[in-house]
């Protein structure tokens, strides 16, 4: 489980319930069915409205890769692709072959797969590419289904207010109710607010974090496996991969975290 995903969503949430009880309010002022209702099914369906069905079922499935952490040691995937340079420089590069049922990421599977069929050089990195982008932009349209329900979400939160003040109004022949009804109206802005800017557009930026990580992640992969084609020395390769990486290359930690957004519908 990604740590600063929850207890970010946790520590906002005591943050701010705190805040109200050090001014004298309770926790209970907040919780309103009608104005959940009215929050949660406004904001997503307009949001399913904006969104063709493919990309918001995309987006909804990809909610799970947001708040789970599953680290990748690109440390090690560097290392993998120096040890598949030394053994096509001294076999072949047909020997590689016999390490491709060894190798069990997806995409470097793929690239390795081009040089053992002797694909050229310009087609196998047009493909590689456009593998990479199109997989790229098909998840990011994903993620921005959260950007945009956390744009529709406050929206949706003032018509909630609206429709709770309007109720106000049909009762002010009694004026001991005005108080607590025009709390509650306004109970909807504050759920709207809150989700859109706790849970829905960090989301949304986290997912675009992510998403953007595993494609540098495998532009490193079909470098490597590019440079292994043209013959590079694996040294030299390394240090290009390694630099390629930055500070992910000396293990895990945050170029792990897009390896789930890896899988494209």
């Amino acid at each position: 489980m990604d740590i600063t995903t929850v207890g970010g969503i946790v520590l906002a949430i005591v943050a701010i319930l705190g805040g109200q009880a050090l001014e004298g309010g309770h926790a209970g002022s907040l919780v309103q069915a009608t104005a959940a209702i009215i929050v949660l099914g406004g904001t997503f369906g307009a949001t399913m409205v904006a969104f063709p069905k493919k990309d918001f079922m995309r987006g909804l499935k990809m909610f799970k890769d947001g708040v789970k952490e599953q680290k990748i040691d690109t440390g090690a995937l560097v290392a993998q692709i120096v040890e598949m340079a030394g053994v096509a420089r001294r076999d072949g590069v047909l020997a590689l072959e016999g390490k491709l049922a060894s190798v069990s990421d997806p995409f470097l599977k793929r690239a390795l797969s081009f040089l053992v069929d002797g694909v050229d050089a310009q087609v196998a990195r047009s493909a590689l590419e456009a593998q990479i982008e199109a997989e790229y932009e098909e998840l990011a349209v994903a993620a921005k289904v959260y950007e945009s329900a956390g744009g529709f979400a406050p929206t949706v939160g003032i018509l909630g207010a609206v429709l709770g003040l309007i109720h106000v109004m049909e009762n002010l022949s009694d004026p001991s109710k005005l108080g607590s009804g025009i709390a509650t109206a306004f109970v909807a802005t504050v759920y709207g607010v809150g989700i859109a800017n706790l849970v829905l557009l960090p989301m949304a930026t986290k997912l675009k974090r992510k998403i953007t990580l595993e494609k540098e992640r495998k532009t490193l992969i079909a470098e490597g496996c590019l440079a292994i084609q043209e013959g590079l020395n694996p040294r030299v390769l390394e240090d290009k991969l390694r630099a390629m990486a930055g500070e992910h290359a000396h293990g895990g930690g945050a170029g792990g975290e897009a390896a789930a957004p890896a899988k494209a519908a």
